[in-house]
């Protein structure tokens, strides 16, 4: 990543895209500092994440990621993973709020239901649904999305958005997807494209200044139309 920088207000919803190998998944790793910057700083309510105790810091932090991690347990434990002092009342509000709650209420054991290692016995959706109940239920300061929606159809992929935006406690939120569908809403989206920036605006702004954002966005409207 080179020549990047960008402010992120609390409350506010920052959408990253762009190509393969542009550094999306980089971009947003440097906040819980699984990687350090080389030059510059990353800066939370003005202090470098450096100078920040870092189970402090990745407490602050919910993340999510494409490939969702369940283990070997009930629905209920892999939740817990998230924060495990939350009750049995803000597991099922943050299932809820990660869309989730339909299948798992459906489930004769409902929140106790047995989860196979590696979550084989649920579908691709269903995994990445309750990796993110997993990050909700911690009720974040910062929220991080990694292409972690992939594996939703388009209207589950609104709802959550939606439930995102009315979360109570406000997280910050960066959303890393492929779709411009998932990011449109957000009040800045940063466009990549082989580790510089090309583009950060809104998605009007972006539609009408950025070529690369406008040719993601166009071939996937293209496709949609054909399906």
């Amino acid at each position: 990543l080179e020549n990047l920088n960008f402010e992120a207000k609390p409350g506010q919803t920052i959408g990253i895209i762009g190509g393969t190998g542009s550094g999306k998944s980089t971009l947003v790793n440097l906040i819980p500092r699984f990687y350090d910057v080389s030059e510059g700083a990353v800066l939370i309510d003005g202090q470098d994440v450096r100078s920040l105790p870092l189970d402090d810091l990745r407490q602050s932090v919910g993340i999510v990621m494409q490939k969702a991690v369940l283990f070997q347990g009930t629905i209920y434990d892999n939740i817990l993973w998230g924060n495990e002092d939350a009750t049995e009342e803000e597991v099922i509000q943050a299932l809820k709020d990660a869309q989730a709650w339909e299948f798992v209420s459906a489930k004769e054991q409902g929140i106790y239901t047995k989860v196979e290692q590696g979550g084989r016995n649920l579908s691709g959706g269903q995994k990445q649904r309750l990796s993110i109940a997993r990050a909700l239920v911690r009720r974040p300061r910062i929220l991080i999305l990694d292409d972690s929606t992939s594996a939703l159809d388009y209207a589950t992929d609104a709802k959550l958005r939606k439930a995102i935006r009315e979360l109570t406690y406000h997280p910050t939120t960066f959303i890393v997807s492929q779709r411009t569908s998932s990011i449109c809403y957000a009040d800045e989206i940063i466009v990549l494209d082989d580790g510089e920036v090309v583009g950060i605006g809104n998605h009007e702004q972006l539609m009408e200044q950025c070529p690369v954002y406008q040719e993601i966005h166009q071939s996937q409207f293209q496709d949609r139309k054909e399906a």
